[in-house]
């Protein structure tokens, strides 16, 4: 302390309970139950947003942590907050929820078909799929394990307000599968038998062999994996969360071609 009482100006005490509420309330945006924490307007708020959706941080989380989360947004929904919670606690809550749980079933997800166990768990397959002098038992299997991958990863995330028979899940399965290794093996028998190409030549296109495979196979993994939202329709929400009806068109236009098949 300086002879007039005054504090010294290297010295900071904590903030009080009150002003780090204040501040947290400042730094986050209002939380919104079910609502985006980024502005989707923005590249960079969309950006963030899908940042959030595939921490792996979340694959971590506890139990007991995500009875917290989840029992936060009840009391949330139901106007029961306990005093001096913050919006960045209430976004992290839904965070984890989302992360966790299914909308519409609201059962947990089997970890490796999270969203946010995407890479984690996708990566090493991808490995797999670009490894030089590929025999064709190793593409079918690297191929096969991408394909199954990715039909528990769209079947786990899929619209689950309407049932969906297990035949067309299988169906859809085994149609990635089939479409994913006929590619692959196909497209690696064509450069072998390129006569024209230096050995040289065909090992550089054989790297670049899988990339057309996953990509023609993961449109008929999502197509087929999801082909009963196409059919019936999805349900479209008013701004307060309120089912309004079913649209096939929605489906077409936002499940299938702007956000998967095209993606």
């Amino acid at each position: 302390m300086s002879a007039g009482g005054a504090s010294s100006p290297g010295l900071q005490l904590p903030a009080t309970p009150a002003a780090r509420t204040a501040r947290d309330m400042a730094d986050e945006p209002p939380f919104v139950l079910g609502r985006p924490r980024f502005q989707q307007s923005t590249f960079y708020g969309r950006f963030r947003h899908f940042l959030d959706i595939i921490d792996p941080r979340t694959l971590f989380v506890t139990e007991s942590r995500l009875k917290e989360a989840v029992q936060l947004l009840e009391d949330y929904k139901h106007g029961t907050l306990p005093p001096g919670v913050s919006n960045k606690e209430l976004w992290a809550a839904q965070k984890i929820k989302q992360a966790i749980i299914h909308p519409d079933t609201n059962e947990k997800i089997f970890m490796p078909f999270r969203m946010s166990g995407y890479i984690p768990f996708g990566t090493p397959i991808v490995v797999g799929l670009l490894l030089p002098n590929q025999t064709l038992s190793s593409t079918v299997f690297w191929q096969w394990l991408n394909q199954s991958h990715n039909a528990g990863v769209n079947y786990a995330n899929r619209n689950a307000t309407k049932p969906s028979p297990t035949s067309k899940f299988i169906l859809g399965y085994s149609g990635a599968v089939i479409s994913a290794v006929s590619i692959a093996v196909g497209l690696n028998a064509l450069v072998q038998r390129a006569n024209k190409f230096t050995p040289a030549t065909r090992l550089f296109i054989q790297r670049f062999v899988p990339f057309p495979a996953v990509a023609s196979a993961n449109v008929c993994n999502v197509v087929l994996m999801r082909h009963s939202e196409l059919e019936e329709g999805i349900d479209v929400l008013d701004s307060n969360g309120q089912i309004v009806g079913s649209s096939r068109i929605a489906a077409k236009h936002v499940r299938f071609l702007s956000k998967c098949c095209i993606t």
